[in-house]
């Protein structure tokens, strides 16, 4: 027992001995380390104060960054950009900016073809469609003066509503029947812009206004007493006006929607069929003379028209400041 304690005592002693021995080794550097720094010169005793030593590396920084443009010039020559800086600073500025796009579709001095197809709009006993055509020259980007021309004959239409009220009242309503007409217009265009459709596509327009006269063929149907009764096409002085919208494709090109109501002073069918015999024996109600009613009657023929404008030349040179 006795030699047992005196082994677990020995081993004992040899751990603390190996534990001390580090830390004697690591206090004798230390003591070193703090000798060392003693002997160090303080902040004091620097050769340069902490305020000017900033300021040094300051007007080193301002050194570089004035010399930046040569720098870069030394580093990629051929991408050097040679610019006079003090000539740059002193020149005048004076741009011209606008707050409004220009005109993407200039009208001036251009020629605008316009077919369409026309119907009839405020006639509830006998439709009118027919294809039409317009010509018009732009003196002024707002300003035009031009011709257009309907040809109706062969397309005229009595509704279905003339007929079965006629039937059902035994009661003919007096209808007309156009050939052609013709007008001269002045066209002004008071504004234009654009919208856009689905955010991703832009399209420019203007909307315009219009007045004209002209001339009309038109002749009554015969409704009253079509057995005795033919009429002949007459021309009537028409006047009028309207409005419509075109929406751009092209710089040429765009679509067109027209408002027109031609006026004119008609001559419809007499309601009434004269009786009796005339000087030569033969029926009243065969006399041309009395198959027209006595007055004349004001008519609007309000008609939509549809169709596309192209502008000539295609191509054109900006005269606008830009």
């Amino acid at each position: 027992m006795a030699i047992k304690q005196a082994t677990v005592g020995l081993w004992f002693s040899v751990a603390l001995v190996l534990t001390a021995a580090p830390s004697l080794a690591q206090t004798e550097e230390g003591k070193a380390a703090e000798g060392a720094a003693a002997e160090a010169p303080t902040p004091a005793e620097d050769t340069a104060p902490t305020g000017d030593a900033t300021a040094v590396a300051g007007e080193e920084a301002g050194d570089a960054d004035a010399g930046s443009l040569e720098e870069l010039c030394r580093i990629d020559p051929e991408n050097c950009v040679k610019v006079d800086m003090k000539a740059a600073a002193d020149r005048v500025l004076a741009p011209d900016m606008y707050a409004v796009q220009q005109i993407w579709a200039l009208r001036k001095g251009r020629f605008e073809i316009n077919p369409y197809g026309s119907v009839t709009m405020n006639d509830q006993f006998v439709a009118h469609p027919g294809p039409g055509v317009g010509l018009n020259y732009y003196v002024l980007n707002w300003l035009a003066g031009g011709v257009n021309g309907n040809f109706y004959q062969e397309l005229n239409a009595e509704s279905d509503f003339n007929f079965e009220t006629s039937r059902a009242a035994r009661v003919g309503q007096p209808i007309t029947e156009y050939q052609w007409n013709v007008n001269a217009n002045v066209t002004l265009v008071p504004a234009y812009g654009k919208f856009a459709v689905l955010s991703n596509f832009i399209f420019h327009y203007d909307f315009y206004f219009l007045a004209g006269a002209g001339a009309m063929s038109t002749r009554p149907k015969a409704v009253v007493d079509p057995d005795n009764r033919t009429f002949d096409w007459s021309v009537k002085p028409t006047w009028g006006f309207g409005g419509g919208i075109r929406i751009f494709f092209t710089r040429y090109l765009s679509a067109m929607l027209e408002i027109r109501d031609y006026m004119f002073l008609e001559d419809l069918e007499n309601p009434s069929i004269a009786s009796g015999i005339d000087s030569r024996g033969l029926p009243l109600a065969q006399d041309p003379s009395t198959w027209l009613a006595p007055d004349k009657s004001f008519t609007n023929n309000v008609q939509a028209q549809l169709g596309l404008s192209v502008f000539l030349p295609f191509s054109w040179k900006y005269e606008l400041a830009k």
